[in-house]
């Protein structure tokens, strides 16, 4: 929004320039109103013309094509505009040094003058006014603005996901209500003694609790004594 602002404001002032640069001295005391049109492609003729066909006319195209880009947010209207005015600056520049033989700058009223310099000038502000402007944004963009983000929906029952929602494929967090069961502590070695290699791999029964020797509870038992007799 800012550089739109910006931008308008220096191609409308570039506009204004050139506009106003026709009314001054162009070369050797002779305003820039008084060159025709027709002269840029003919060739430049000492006589006199009107304002509504001289060089006043490509340049009050030029400003009204800046007003329009500057209504539609258009980057490329300003910029032609800019380019138009630029264009036939330059051709009157060629034209006049065919004419003259040469073109010099002197501050006695004798080469180019400040209309010329009012020209390139305003030319040169329509360009810069068109690469501040950010333009018109395209359609897509303001429907996706426009568009409300929807929030994260609360997975259903049956569903397997973490809460918050994280968007991945997975299980959840805890898929039981119980505690996990605890691991025993105990890793010294194996109480049912050593165990062969081939037979490492089956099934082997629980220990009875009494049998268990580390069971401060339930210590192991003795056979009793044999009868005195």
């Amino acid at each position: 929004m800012i550089r739109n602002i910006l931008g308008s404001v220096v191609a409308l002032t570039g506009a204004a320039s050139a506009v106003l640069s026709p009314f001054r001295d162009w070369y050797g005391g002779r305003a820039g109103q008084d060159y025709r049109v027709a002269d840029l492609f003919e060739g430049i003729t000492p006589a006199e013309s009107g304002v509504l066909v001289s060089i006043l006319l490509p340049f009050l195209g030029a400003a009204l094509l800046v007003v329009l880009g500057v209504v539609l947010r258009s980057r490329l209207v300003v910029a032609l505009a800019g380019l138009v005015v630029l264009g036939f600056t330059i051709l009157w520049m060629v034209r006049q040094g065919q004419t003259a033989g040469s073109l010099v700058v002197g501050g006695d009223g004798a080469g180019l003058q400040v209309g010329v310099v009012n020209a390139l000038a305003g030319g040169v502000l329509m360009l810069i006014g068109a690469l501040l402007m950010t333009g018109r944004r395209g359609r897509r963009e303001r429907e996706r603005e426009r568009k409300p983000v929807e929030p994260f929906a609360v997975p259903a029952a049956d569903q397997v996901d973490t809460w918050p929602p994280t968007q991945e494929p997975g299980m959840s967090v805890q898929t039981s209500p119980w505690p996990e069961p605890e691991v025993d502590p105990y890793t010294g070695p194996d109480p049912r003694g050593p165990r062969d290699a081939r037979t490492r791999s089956y099934p082997q029964a629980a220990p009875h609790p009494e049998d268990d020797p580390r069971d401060p509870v339930h210590p192991p038992h003795r056979p009793p004594p044999p009868p005195q007799g």
